[in-house]
Formats: structure tokens, C-alpha cells, sequence
């Protein structure tokens, strides 16, 4: 019986080291060394302190930011420890009301605007943690936001193109403004 149970146990033992230590040290070290920001959670800093990741969405509600794409997730709207959409298909009466109260409350945050709304800002993303929302998103908050903060809508929008990124490559994906990135600029702007 020993003969049987002995190779078992060294294979276990074996594999245990070499995929459960060896194989983890080894691809953190080269992570570390290769991509440092990346491997730590490409967080955003500061004055020295981390705010965010540039990775997971946070929800803004002040009128004098931008708002993030809605969260799926609760209690705790982009809560990485929760991932998930709504799993709401588009039939779904609660789809449609979860729909009409974002729509709503973009409304009451701006009534002067009669621009439509675009899609991103009243949908969760499959994750609900999309840190980005599209620079159609950010135009429709651009008036309230200069208004708000007594800004130039010029000034802002030229800092919502500095805080758009292109396609990946030129070719995969759409443009995309990090939410947390362009709040923290319009931070330090003023």
C-alpha cells in the first residue's frame, strides 16, 4: 500500500511547489521588474497616497465632477470585491425603471440640458467597474460641470481631450475618458 501511496504524495508535493510557489514567485518577480505599475493595481496617486485605480471605476454624485458609468454593484456602487452586472435582460421591467430613475436624476442634475443622453451613463457595464465613460458621456456633463465650478466650457473640454484616450493599437475599442483621472486634473486645475 505504501508503494501505491508514496509516488501520490511526492506528485503532490511536487506539483504543489512548483505551481502553487514556484510558478507565482516567478511570474510576480518578472511582472515586478517588467510592468511595476501594473503589477501593484495601477493605482493613482496622490500627494503620496493612493485615490484610485486607474482600472476600477469609483461613483461620483457632486454636480462639480463627472459622473461615472453606473454600478450594478451594491450596496457599494464599483466595489471590486463584487464584481458583476445586474444580469437584467432588456425585457425586464427593473431594467427599464433603473433606466428611467438614472435618466431621471441626470435630469434633475442639469434640467437645462435637452441633449440627449447617451447610453453609457444610464447602463452598467457586464463588470460594474468600468472606469471609463465615452467622450459623448463627457460632453453631455461638460455644461454643468463648467457651470458649477464657474469654469470656460472651452477650458474644460480641452482638458476632457487631454484625458481621452484613442483606440488601443489605432484599431481595437472605442475612445474612452478615465473618470478618476479627468476629476483629480480638474482637481489640480483650479
Amino acid at each position: 500500500m505504501l508503494k501505491e501511496i508514496r509516488p501520490a504524495v511526492v506528485s503532490f508535493l511536487l506539483l504543489t511547489l512548483l505551481t502553487g510557489i514556484a510558478y507565482p514567485l516567478l511570474v510576480t518577480g518578472i511582472s515586478q521588474v517588467a510592468m511595476p505599475a501594473k503589477a501593484n493595481g495601477s493605482m493613482i496617486m496622490k500627494d503620496g497616497k493612493p485615490v484610485g485605480s486607474s482600472l476600477i471605476g469609483q461613483s461620483f454624485s457632486d454636480p462639480k465632477y463627472f459622473w461615472s458609468r453606473p454600478s450594478a454593484i451594491g450596496p457599494m456602487p464599483n466595489n471590486p470585491t463584487a464584481s458583476g452586472g445586474s444580469n437584467l435582460g432588456p425585457t425586464n421591467p427593473a431594467l427599464m425603471d433603473a433606466i428611467k430613475g438614472r435618466v431621471q436624476a441626470l435630469r434633475d442634475a442639469d434640467p437645462g440640458n435637452t441633449q440627449p443622453i447617451p447610453v453609457d451613463l444610464v447602463t452598467t457595464s457586464a463588470s460594474g467597474l468600468d472606469p471609463h465613460i465615452s467622450p459623448a458621456a463627457a460632453e453631455y456633463q461638460l455644461a454643468r460641470v463648467a457651470r458649477v465650478r464657474n469654469l470656460n466650457p472651452e477650458t474644460l473640454r480641452k482638458l476632457v481631450a487631454d484625458h481621452t484616450e484613442g483606440r488601443q493599437f489605432g484599431i481595437l475599442g472605442e475612445p474612452r475618458v478615465n473618470v478618476l483621472e479627468l476629476n483629480l486634473a480638474l482637481d489640480a486645475a483650479r
